[in-house]
């Protein structure tokens, strides 16, 4: 099992790549949508359902937090390096949305 993700523009795309990694038979519970905006991550992970990384936790240690710290501290939880992390909150300062699969199969794509 290993980390994935993939980033879109677009939030038709990414509502439909997740009901494809779903009908790969990928467990729900390990996929996840992050952008830079909440109300969008929500919105998008509501209608694919999907998750959204953090919760009560994660959002209390991040209140004095700036939003891309907070970003990068979920990127970090999910499993990925500070670097890593650092790119992909670059990619969300862009309007992407990233979907990751956390325990993706071995040689999963999409």
């Amino acid at each position: 099992m290993s980390l994935f993700y993939k980033e879109f523009t677009n939030d038709e795309e990414v509502v439909n790549a997740i009901g494809s990694i779903k009908a790969k038979g990928v467990n729900e519970d390990t996929i996840y949508v992050v952008t830079h905006d909440d109300d969008r991550t929500k919105r998008i992970a509501d209608n694919a359902d999907a998750n959204t990384p953090g919760g009560f936790a994660s959002k209390a240690k991040n209140i004095f937090n700036k939003k891309g710290d907070e970003l990068r501290d979920q990127f970090q939880h999910l499993g990925f390096t500070a670097s890593e992390a650092e790119a992909l909150e670059e990619k969300l300062d862009e309007g992407k949305v990233i979907v990751v699969v956390k325990d993706a199969p071995a040689g999963f794509t999409l």
